[in-house]
């Protein structure tokens, strides 16, 4: 007996090393990857599964103020039926009447504040140790770097987190990531698409508002925000450039070895299709700003590195290799912040009058 595997963990990090995938990306030319991403792309999302249901987003305004040179505002939107999210703008304070600038969703990660310092929220301790661990607050960066810039919370985090006020219920110390996935699929629906839902009814709700040019539209956020960051940007046309921070990977390593994944990033039978780089390049030809921490230890740069190595082969192979672009930094399991407004501008670019 001892001479035989004991171990459910080793028997699915063996079945995740050895298991090929159906859609793996052998593309040689630029023909042949475009029928790649045909085949793949509505493969890829039918693994969300059902999708909730868009409603009209009833906004109501709750409050605005100026902070840092930059005008803010929050409002509640519902983004289902019998859900709502409260939303963060960030307005920069040199627009002129009747202009209209380029709008960046901004997807927060794992952590107990959401979208909060990501939107500059520095009023606690707290929130400036999270801003100072990860180059936390790039929504308000990019939002004084003259960006229009707004956040949701996903479901679980920030105000949408069941543990905190107005919600009070107790989940017994299990991850409401994990608790909501497994609701999810008893419906036949993921996390991954609700919370792409919610941030396009978000992004209905910003197109509309008269100082955002809707033809000018970007996606950025961090680790598990990179995911939605993602998949955002594989759902909706509407997002013309997108930034992935610290979330580049093999899901055999980052997600089989070194369990760095929960049901919000997940949806049932993807690893048989792609893996993560296939994944992030099927936004090909679309830009691509993927950052990575040389000194990440949740996304280790060795296989960070492999992970961008095969997405650059994807550009290459499709000819568009100048729309992908690498912020390797120095930091940890955060924002570069190097290359992004450069980015942003390049690809949000207002674009000439016709003649």
């Amino acid at each position: 007996m001892s001479f035989r595997n004991l171990s459910p963990l080793q028997m699915f990090q063996r079945l995740a090393e050895t298991r090929a995938r159906s859609c793996a990306f052998a593309a040689e030319n630029r023909a042949e990857w475009s029928q790649w991403k045909a085949d793949t792309l509505p493969r890829v999302m039918a693994c969300l599964g059902d999708w909730p249901e868009r409603v009209p987003l009833n906004p109501l305004f709750l409050a605005e103020w100026e902070h840092d040179g930059l005008l803010k505002q929050k409002w509640l939107i519902d983004v289902q039926d019998g859900l709502a999210a409260t939303l963060i703008l960030a307005i920069p304070s040199d627009l002129a009447k009747g202009e209209r600038r380029p709008a960046i969703l901004c997807w927060h990660g794992h952590g107990p504040y959401g979208k909060e310092p990501v939107m500059g929220n520095n009023s606690s301790p707290e929130l400036r140790a999270a801003i100072a661990a990860h180059n936390y607050n790039y929504g308000h960066q990019m939002a004084k770097a003259g960006f229009v810039t707004f956040a949701i919370d996903w479901i679980g985090c920030g105000e949408r987190n069941d543990t905190q006020k107005p919600n009070h219920y107790t989940p017994q110390s299990r991850d409401w990531c994990n608790l909501y996935y497994l609701h999810a699929t008893m419906l036949g629906m993921t996390t991954l698409a609700i919370n792409v839902a919610h941030g396009m009814a978000a992004t209905d709700f910003a197109l509309g508002l008269p100082f955002v040019d809707p033809a000018r539209l970007g996606v950025m956020g961090l680790s598990g925000g990179g995911t939605m960051a993602l998949w955002s940007a594989l759902c909706d046309e509407r997002i013309k450039a997108t930034e992935v921070i610290c979330y580049s990977d093999l899901w055999a390593h980052f997600g089989f070895r070194d369990m760095n994944y929960c049901g919000m990033q997940v949806a049932p039978g993807l690893f048989r299709l792609v893996d993560l780089p296939e994944a992030q390049g099927l936004l090909c030809p679309r830009p691509l700003l993927v950052d990575i921490g040389a000194n990440d230890t949740c996304f280790k740069v060795d296989t960070a590195m492999a992970c961008f190595r095969q997405v650059a082969h994807i550009y290459d192979v499709a000819e568009a290799a100048d729309n992908l672009e690498l912020d390797l930094h120095a930091g940890e399991h955060g924002w570069g912040g190097n290359r992004s407004v450069a980015f942003f501008e390049r690809h949000l670019a207002a674009t000439p009058p016709a003649r």
